[in-house]
């Protein structure tokens, strides 16, 4: 019985090596490439199962998902011949494997210093035409759209790789350079404001000017008004006075006196010098009346 299982663990060993010798898997993130005696005999696989000979053929496989290279920071020459610092990534996959193989043994390191090279070459390229002011404002998004386009096909001519973007994580100036920069910057910036200031402070006396001539003019209006209003008024009340002196002239008389004399005994220390028979007395001495008419008594 012993030996009847150990034929049989024997058969279903031989088995699985034949089957791992004979078939090969490829997974929906792999690419393959089937040799045989070391010749590319097939690469255009598709996920699945296949066969293969033994010791005849060989496969190997490469990761087909998109890979990312972050490259170190390089200095470039602007068309000013002024340096910048570049950072930039660059995200690819292997777009035909056979070639990927050929060109530099199946080796990812391999691709990813020729593929660094390459971006090297062409930022250059770019970074020569441009001011420092395009290259950092104006055109970064235009350069990045050029290198991944020329980026991608110099790739897939040379290295089967497929260069799905490249981007400019950070551009900048040297520190030297830089500081230099800031500081002009910040010279022009402050011009800049010097001039905002001395036009805001023309502009105020101008405005300041208009106002007090507007105050001016309209002071003179109002006290012109009111000086025309006032003589209105005085006007009327010496016709209403001289109406009601026509028609009584005494009481008119009578009336003055009282506020006049109302207006000089306001304050109890006040002290009049007039002579007794002095026409301000007049209404002090006894009157007599006879009729409407107030009169004085006669002098004897």
């Amino acid at each position: 019985m012993s030996n009847l299982l150990l034929r049989f663990a024997g058969i279903a060993l031989a088995g699985f090596i034949l089957i791992m010798s004979t078939t090969f898997i490829v997974n929906e993130w792999e690419l393959a490439v089937k040799f045989q005696l070391g010749k590319i005999v097939a690469s255009d696989y598709k996920p699945g199962l296949y066969f293969k000979w033994p010791f005849i053929n060989n496969v190997k496989k490469f990761d087909a998902r998109i890979q990312n290279l972050d490259a170190e920071a390089e200095r470039f020459l602007t068309s000013e011949k002024k340096n910048l610092i570049v950072d930039s990534f660059v995200k690819w996959k292997i777009s035909d494997v056979k070639m990927f193989y050929t060109a530099i043994g199946g080796s990812v390191h391999q691709a990813t210093l020729r593929l660094d090279q390459i971006i090297k070459d062409e930022m250059k390229k770019e970074f020569s035409k441009r001011t420092i002011q395009e290259v950092v404002s104006t055109e970064r998004a235009e350069i990045m759209k050029i290198l991944s386009e020329s980026v991608n096909k110099l790739a897939q001519s040379k290295l089967g790789i497929e260069v799905k973007d490249v981007r400019l994580k950070r551009v900048d100036l040297p520190e030297a350079v830089s500081n230099s920069v800031y500081r002009r910057m910040r010279a022009e910036r402050e011009r800049i404001a010097r001039d905002y200031r001395s036009r805001g402070a023309e502009a105020a006396e101008r405005i300041r000017a208009d106002a007090d001539r507007q105050y001016t003019v309209e002071i003179a209006k109002a006290y012109e008004n009111a000086e025309k209003i006032r003589g209105d008024g005085d006007a009327k009340a010496a016709e209403i006075y001289a109406k009601a002196y026509n028609k009584n002239a005494e009481f008119y008389s009578l009336v003055r006196s009282l506020k006049a004399y109302k207006a000089s005994f306001a304050h109890g220390q006040n002290i009049l010098l007039l002579e007794p028979n002095s026409e301000f007395f007049q209404y002090f001495k006894t009157p007599w009346h006879q009729g409407d008419v107030w009169q004085q008594p006669k002098q004897h």
